[in-house]
This record gives structure tokens, C-alpha cells and sequence, in this order.
């Protein structure tokens, strides 16, 4: 699969805060995954659990307000009868689509998994 992606070049340092808080962010447990669910489209609080098998409602919760506080998601409450919240990413947390298509493809790769 070498040369088939775009390589991005940046200057690496044995550390680099930013990268550093970009990694315990995305790295945080259900966080990729769930970013992974919306980047496929789902917008709703059930669809993101069903989307990722054992993934409890709290934790669940507890990760779309963190990246909420990130600024890569925008928490929407829809004004119909019964009313209903939507999630979306943002520019920011959109933006890690091709992060996550890289990620996948390394674990394509590296981490067969017959059953993805």
C-alpha cells in the first residue's frame, strides 16, 4: 500500500504539546470510534451507540460533551414534538476524515481483523 497516499512532511521534535493534547483527545477511549460513526453520518445520540457496539449511553455522553468542549462537535436540539438533539461535526472535528481514513487503512494493514 506504500505510495498510494499522500505523505504530509512536517518537522518532527521528540515532543510537541499540541500534538501531544491532539493524541489524548482522539486517543481517549470510544472517542475515534465515535468520530468514525459520524463521519459515516450518524447524527443522533442512538444511531452513534448503535454504530459502536458496546459503547455505553454514559460514556457515550461523557465523550460527545468532551469533543463538544473541543469545538469538534455541534450539539443541536431539534424543536419538533418530541423534541430531539443531533450531533454534527464541525469544520474541526471534520477535518480528521482523512486521519481517520489513514488510521483504518494502517489497521487494515497491520491489525486483520476478519470481522470489518
Amino acid at each position: 500500500m506504500a505510495g498510494k497516499h499522500r505523505l504530509i512532511r512536517v518537522e518532527l521534535s521528540s515532543f510537541c504539546p499540541r500534538y501531544h493534547h491532539a493524541v489524548e483527545t482522539i486517543g481517549r477511549r470510544w472517542t475515534g470510534a465515535i468520530v468514525r460513526a459520524m463521519l459515516a453520518g450518524a447524527t443522533r445520540f442512538s444511531e452513534i451507540t448503535t454504530a459502536v457496539p458496546n459503547l455505553s449511553d454514559r460514556l457515550c455522553s461523557v465523550r460527545l460533551r468532551e469533543l463538544e468542549a473541543e469545538g469538534m462537535v455541534r450539539r443541536t436540539v431539534v424543536p419538533d414534538t418530541p423534541a430531539r438533539t443531533e450531533y454534527h461535526l464541525t469544520a474541526k472535528g471534520a477535518d480528521l476524515a482523512d486521519t481517520v481514513a489513514a488510521l483504518s487503512l494502517w489497521a487494515e494493514t497491520w491489525l486483520p481483523d476478519p470481522s470489518c
